[in-house]
């Protein structure tokens, strides 16, 4: 196994941190201060080369899925709400790509960058963390589909081109009675609600979108009818997709890029603190020198290339196609993000007062860090992901130890073996 980055993954995070350090961080404070959209740092990723199709197939492409991560870290070592800002059309695009036709894909995905010069966005209206509550809903007329309902807290909201919108089309079906359809901007109905004032990544617009007998053809069903109709068949009649177990695996995949963002803020906040103490003295000896600054320093040090190595594990597993199984995203993306948290809050400790003023770089790092333990599944709920996954995983490989037991020399045919795992509660 080898850990070392290759000569053009090298090459690659230092154009990145070249672009976070030269454009990003001179445009952050405007913005974190405005809670205004970054349109000239979008274009100019565009110009660098990152941001928009050739971006994506250049991630898509990766053998060992890093250059996702080291993009999402670099970016976000920049400033976090800038980086949601020139990824957020990925959401539309992972959906549309998840879901579409292949006719589907190939004309909405470039609608979430654009094409040349020109710049366009996506946004992703899902049901967030619980798809249990979703109430949106979608209801099938003639040749059309009508939705209606309120989608909150959504990335792009309201300044979308595309928006990939989850509804509900049977209720009786639960979570089996869904469906995703795309939603041009300027489609009648369509609007933006409230536009959220956030504690942190306030580059990046964070809305409310409104849907109030919001009209879109039958060919924006993303799948198209006859795959939903089959979908709901199997659904009504208690048949089992397979995806109800593999579901929490499938889900697994985007966490770890989620990890290397919040990665990113911790990675930021710790150089910055280094560079901070560097050269000054407390009763005549240099901060750096005293085991106490050491000992901090040391342990931030530890956690973050702890978080970066499930990070990665979990990246590259994604990328090779090993099952998640025992819940490694969700491990990557909980360790990451409350490292990030953990991370900002001591460092603040450690410089002191001058940390919560807005002159100091850790404020902002702090204020940015706490949604990475909030969206794409709250850290409590990564948790009872992680839990569940691993009990499931756990009673899969005692399964399959009692398969080698009966086959064990000495074991007649029909011999019954008492098992761990027959003594396991049903789950």
């Amino acid at each position: 196994m080898d850990l070392r980055l290759n000569d053009e993954q090298l090459e690659f995070q230092a154009h990145c941190r070249r672009f976070a350090r030269e454009v990003i961080r001179p445009a952050a404070e405007q913005h974190d201060r405005e809670e205004s959209v970054p349109w000239e740092v979008i274009k100019a990723a565009r110009e660098w080369g990152l941001h928009g199709l050739e971006t994506i197939q250049k991630m898509g492409t990766d053998p060992d899925g890093l250059f996702s991560c080291i993009y999402a870290e670099e970016l976000h070592w920049g400033c976090a709400g800038i980086a949601l800002a020139i990824q957020g059309g990925s959401l539309a695009a992972a959906g549309i790509a998840s879901s579409g036709t292949p006719e589907q894909i190939g004309r909405w995905v470039p609608e979430c960058f654009g094409m040349g010069d020109e710049i366009k966005l996506g946004a992703y209206a899902s049901a967030g963390s619980n798809v249990r509550s979703l109430r949106t809903t979608a209801k099938q007329d003639g040749d059309d589909w009508i939705l209606n309902g309120t989608k909150v807290f959504i990335t792009n909201g309201g300044i979308a081109d595309v928006t990939v919108v989850v509804a509900t089309v049977d209720p009786e079906l639960g979570h089996r009675g869904q469906a995703s359809f795309v939603v041009p901007k300027d489609t009648p109905g369509l609007s933006m609600g409230k536009k959220e004032s956030k504690l942190g990544i306030r580059a990046s617009q964070t809305s409310e979108v409104i849907l109030e007998d919001c009209r879109v053809p039958m060919e924006y069903l993303l799948g198209g009818q006859e795959k939903l109709e089959k979908k709901l068949a199997r659904a009504r009649s208690g048949e089992s997709t397979g995806r109800s177990s593999n579901a929490l695996a499938t889900f697994e995949l985007t966490r770890p890029l989620v990890g290397a963002s919040a990665l990113g803020i911790a990675q930021a906040a710790y150089e910055w603190t280094l560079e901070y103490l560097e050269g000054k003295e407390e009763d005549g000896t240099p901060l750096l020198e005293q085991q106490r600054i050491q000992q901090v320093l040391a342990e931030v040090a530890t956690e973050i290339e702890a978080a970066r190595l499930l990070v990665w594990r979990a990246s590259w597993m994604g990328r090779n196609g090993l099952p998640m199984t025992g819940g490694q995203g969700s491990m990557s993306k909980l360790k990451a993000g409350d490292v990030a948290m953990w991370a900002t809050t001591t460092l603040m400790d450690l410089v002191g007062p001058f940390a919560q003023t807005k002159d100091c770089p850790l404020e902002k790092f702090f204020r940015d860090a706490k949604i990475y333990q909030l969206f794409e599944g709250t850290a409590q709920v990564q948790r009872l992901v992680i839990a569940r996954m691993q009990r499931a995983d756990y009673r899969q490989r005692l399964h399959g130890a009692d398969d080698v037991v009966e086959q064990a020399p000495g074991n007649a045919p029909g011999d019954t073996v008492r098992s761990a795992a027959a003594s396991l509660p049903a789950s």
